[in-house]
This record gives structure tokens, sequence and C-alpha cells, in this order.
């Protein structure tokens, strides 16, 4: 019988969407691979030429609900954070497809929350938690803030690196 602590845990983990339960069992096994992230919008491509070609081609708009859906963010959250106007986003359900450069943010969204899902040992809950909090070590911004741009989800991902190694920051 499972302890009230781990009853817990089986049920949270449960309560994910599929996309992220796999992704948790990455983790859980001993770590994604570097492109494993993909898997949080629904894709499959985990083979780096291969992704290199959808981001050149877009992913489906279908991707960006999963994400949203995943994150637990409001689709205005999100398009703030991969910087998609609502009337572009409009286009692009109709046309059924992102373009590559809004590809490339929403993948980097993806690769943020997939980072910190890892910095929390498998967490999603606390990964969403920290991702839309305001931290010192960032300015006082939320990491979601600074991973409007690449510059500021690098630093982003730097300090994950940090917390994961123990560098007080």
């Amino acid at each position: 019988m499972a302890t009230p602590a781990l009853a817990t845990v089986l049920s949270d983990s449960a309560r994910e969407p599929a996309d992220v339960s796999r992704f948790v069992e990455l983790v859980h096994e001993g770590g994604p691979g570097a492109h494993s992230y993909v898997l949080l919008l629904g894709l499959e491509q985990l083979d780096p030429a291969e992704l290199l070609r959808t981001v050149e081609r877009g992913v489906p708009f279908e991707a960006l609900a999963r994400l949203q859906r995943n994150l637990e963010l409001s689709q205005i959250d999100l398009l703030d954070v991969v910087q998609i106007p609502q009337r572009t986003l409009t286009r692009r359900k109709r046309e059924g497809r992102l373009k590559p450069d809004e590809t490339d943010r929403l993948l980097r969204a993806g690769r943020l929350f997939g980072r910190a899902i890892e910095l929390f040992g498998g967490e999603p809950a606390a990964a969403r938690r920290w991702l839309a909090t305001p931290q010192a070590v960032l300015g006082g911004a939320a990491p979601w803030e600074l991973a409007r741009t690449e510059v500021g989800a690098r630093e982003v991902e730097a300090v994950i690196g940090r917390i994961e190694h123990g560098v007080y920051s």
C-alpha cells in the first residue's frame, strides 16, 4: 500500500497531460536527451537533423495548443512569452502551421519548461511555479518574462545550471 505522501505524488502525476508525463518518465529514468523537451509540444523529432527540418518547415498549430495546455498558461501569457500577436495567431490557426521563427520561440519555451522540470526532479507543478515567480537572481523578474528573448532564456538556463550544481545564486 502506498504511503499518503507517495499516493499524493502518484495522483499528482496522474493528472498531468500525457506529454508532460512522458517527459517526466524520461527525467526519472536518468535524464532526457538534449532535445526531449519537444515531447512537451507533442512532437516526436528527437534527432537533431530532423528537428532542424521541422523548425524550417514550422510546427503544426497544434504544437502551440499542446504546449499551452502543458504549461498551464493562458493563451495571452504564452503568446507574450513566444512573442506572437493575437492577430498573427488567428492567421496561423487558419493556416495550420507556425512560421520557422515562431516555431523557434515556441521550442525555446518548451526547452525552458523541460529544464525547469529537470531542476525540480520531475515535478512539473514546481517547475511551473518557479517559471512564473519573480526570482531575485534574475533581478526580480520571473523566468517567463526573460524567456521572451534568446538572451533572457539563456540567462534563465544559466541560473538553472547554477542551481543544479549548488552554486549560490
